[in-house]
This record gives structure tokens, sequence and C-alpha cells, in this order.
């Protein structure tokens, strides 16, 4: 892809971040403080779920357990729903004028770090409440954030391209997203998942790329076992992605116009 004329374009990238955040938060009755109600509700949801409902037992108190998982996936679930149907939402603009298209999916990106950050204060906060504190594995971390970041951008760039031309698309992924909520490892280990299944689906659970994001992110921050192959495996998934989502883009960047 050409990333020097991305580069060239980067005032429309920030100018389309910025009209996102107003659309989403400064024009709504509670403003900003969606981006608190939001996170707290799932965590909340899932741990009486998991921890409460389901018994899964974990070494740290299960919403600390649960907080870490939801962090990464309320960023990748608001980057993966706003980045697929970017192109369509955005059409009028497309047709006008020229500019990298993958700059509209990309401009998702950068909204969705409010919900991040604002789950890693949720975080912090209980981990003071709790008396624990990072393990040294935390200099890790920075990668799995990474990590979780290409995750969602290269999944997001795939749809938001392959949605231009299958609009049925854009209604699945938000179904998509929520049956994610369940069979990642957000409100419980990986391990409880994979000794509870069989073999052949044992191998189509680690081809989920956010089980290798959250469960090594997790490590990073309170230790225990690596993730080790669930990570690789993930990695190989995203770079996958990654390749496919630039190059389709890429072929249909200068025929976008005319499908939408």
């Amino acid at each position: 892809y050409n990333f020097k004329e991305l580069y060239k374009y980067r005032d429309l990238f920030w100018t389309l971040s910025w009209r996102d955040y107003r659309i989403r938060y400064a024009q709504t009755t509670l403003g900003f403080l969606w981006a608190f109600i939001q996170p707290i509700i799932t965590l909340i949801i899932l741990n009486l779920v998991f921890g409460k409902f389901v018994g899964v037992k974990t070494k740290i108190p299960h919403i600390l357990f649960t907080v870490v998982g939801t962090s990464i996936w309320s960023y990748f679930s608001y980057v993966l729903i706003n980045s697929g149907n970017s192109i369509i939402n955005n059409q009028n603009m497309v047709k006008k004028i020229y500019f990298p298209r993958i700059i509209i999916p990309l401009s998702k990106s950068i909204v969705g770090f409010i919900d991040f950050g604002i789950s890693l204060l949720i975080l912090t906060v209980l981990m003071i409440y709790f008396g624990l504190t990072p393990s040294s594995n935390i200099i890790f971390s920075p990668f799995f954030i990474l990590f979780g970041v290409i995750t969602a951008l290269s999944i997001g760039i795939t749809l938001s391209a392959i949605t231009i031309k299958y609009r049925d698309l854009q209604h699945v992924v938000p179904f998509i997203i929520q049956i994610g909520l369940y069979i990642t490892p957000i409100g419980y280990p990986a391990e409880y998942a994979i000794n509870n299944l069989p073999k052949w689906a044992q191998g189509v659970y680690f081809l989920n790329p956010m089980a290798g994001v959250i469960q090594g992110f997790r490590w990073s921050i309170f230790g225990g076992t690596p993730p080790g192959e669930l990570t690789i495996i993930s990695l190989i998934v995203t770079l996958l992605f990654l390749f496919f989502g630039l190059r389709y883009f890429s072929k249909i960047d200068g025929e976008i116009a005319d499908y939408v």
C-alpha cells in the first residue's frame, strides 16, 4: 500500500477521528459518561455469568481477571463495528473527492482508545482496592496492546473492503461481536475452554486472534503461565488478515466510488 500518500492526507485522518468523537460523545445527552457506562455494564454482566453462574475459578479476583479482557475487547469490538460499514456511511464524501479510502476505517482506531483508556482506569482502581500490584511482565504490555490494535485494524480494514460489495456483512458483524464476547477468553482462561472442547474444536478456537492478545495482555499484568503457542498462532492469523486486507483494499481502492 502507498503509505507515503497516507502520510500526505494525515490532516484528513485526524479530522475524521475528531468528527467520530463528536458524534459518539459530544452530541449525546450523557456525553462522555457513556464511555464509563458501557465497559462497567459489560464487566458486571461477564463477572456474573462466568464468575457467579458458571463458577470459573481464577487466581486473582474474577472481576479483575475480567476487566483486563474487556479492556482490549472493547477496543477491538469498537473498531470492527465502526470500520466495517465506515466507507458505506461516508459514501457521499467518497463520491465527491479523491483521498486514500483506507483513511476512513483507519480513523476509527483513535476514538476506540477512549474506551480502552477508561477500562485501564477501572482496572487501576480495582487493583488498588484489592491491594494488588502489576507483575514484572508489565514491560511486555505495550507489545500486546499494539498486537490488539493491529488485530483490530487488520480485520477492520478487511471487513470495510468486503462490505462495499457484500452489504449484508454490516448486519452480520455486530452479531459476530456478540458471540465473540463469550467465545474469547475474556471472563475465563483459555485453558478452561480448551479443556472442555473436542480436539477439532480446539484448533478452531486457536484461530481466534483475540484469544492470544487477551491471554498475553493478562499475563503481562498479573503474571502466571505465558500464553505460548496461543500468542504465536494469533499473531500468524493477524498478519494474514493484515496482508490480505491491505492487498485487497489496494486492489479495489480506485473502484470504491463506483461500488458505493
